[in-house]
């Protein structure tokens, strides 16, 4: 039977990387999913030492490992030439890189996934083939597909009263805190992404935890005009201009936002320059 462009074959939507299963793509293919498994949880790192005369055991820390993940189902073609597109297009979608795994819940989610096994892909007829792939995600973190941020110059003042005044007068000013607020909406820590634009000098980032506790960030070294700084907590690296790795300068607490909490980062420089600027990203996470 024919299908409509862009129509749901209901069920569950899964896209990878370019291809939309579940849909009914722009060339009249239906992407047919029967099977998504490794999406719930992933498997955990745990070691148990036994207690020597006593019972059970001391627990050690337990750790998420990697999240494989199955899919499966069936395409359906309008001819030989058609299906055979779809099985390239889907054998290259189930890349050797990085491809983004987006699973459509009431809350979208989404992992960054390679692939960890030979596609799998069968003809029936000269319309209809089925497939099994398997997909890796090395961080087993389910991410929202809403991608935070903010952004904050350094902290000033600026405007107000200037001397020698005639009373009555306005005092007027201009705050700027420089501070942002990330939220993690999640069940699961997320590391953020930091950014610092230059020009600045040795800036120092502090982190206001839920609870009241603090902890704090810094970079040891001089950021001019142009230069551009990453401190992705999730990779543990510090970049400078997308090549240089800047480590060796960084010193403190990487940063982390608790399950269903909100954290504040303020940040601070012994020279003001207003050109400054602090960004942070960050998704929600789930188990």
């Amino acid at each position: 039977m024919p299908y409509i462009p862009g129509t749901s074959l209901g069920g569950r939507r899964v896209d990878l990387g370019s291809v939309s299963l579940g849909m009914v793509d722009a060339a009249g293919v239906a992407w047919h999913l029967t099977e998504l498994q490794g999406w719930d949880s992933p498997d955990q790192r745990a070691e148990y030492t036994p207690r020597e005369a006593d019972h059970g055991a001391w627990a050690a820390p337990v750790y998420l490992s990697q999240r494989p993940i199955t899919l499966a189902g069936k395409i359906e073609a309008s001819g030989l030439a058609a299906l055979d597109s779809a099985m390239d297009q889907l054998i290259a979608a189930c890349a050797l890189t990085d491809t983004t795994l987006t699973v459509y819940e009431t809350t979208p989610k989404q992992a960054t996934v390679r692939r960890s096994g030979s596609p799998l892909l069968r003809p029936i007829t000269d319309r209809i083939a089925e497939y099994s792939l398997l997909v890796t995600a090395a961080d087993p973190r389910r991410y929202s597909t809403t991608l935070l941020s903010q952004s904050t110059a350094l902290p000033s003042v600026t405007g107000g009263l200037t001397l020698p005044v005639t009373l009555p007068v306005t005092i007027s000013a201009t705050t700027v805190a420089g501070s942002i607020t990330l939220t993690n909406s999640g069940s699961m820590a997320t590391r953020p992404t930091l950014t610092i634009a230059g020009p600045v000098v040795t800036p120092t980032i502090v982190a206001a935890l839920p609870g009241g506790s603090v902890t704090q960030i810094a970079y040891g070294a001089t950021l001019q005009a142009g230069d551009v700084l990453v401190i992705d907590s999730a990779a543990r690296t510090v970049v400078l201009n997308g090549t240089a790795s800047r480590r060796l300068y960084f010193s403190g607490t990487w940063p982390e936002i608790p399950a269903n909490s909100s954290v504040t980062y303020s940040w601070s420089s012994p020279v003001y320059d207003s050109a400054a600027l602090l960004t942070g990203t960050c998704r929600s996470a789930w188990l």
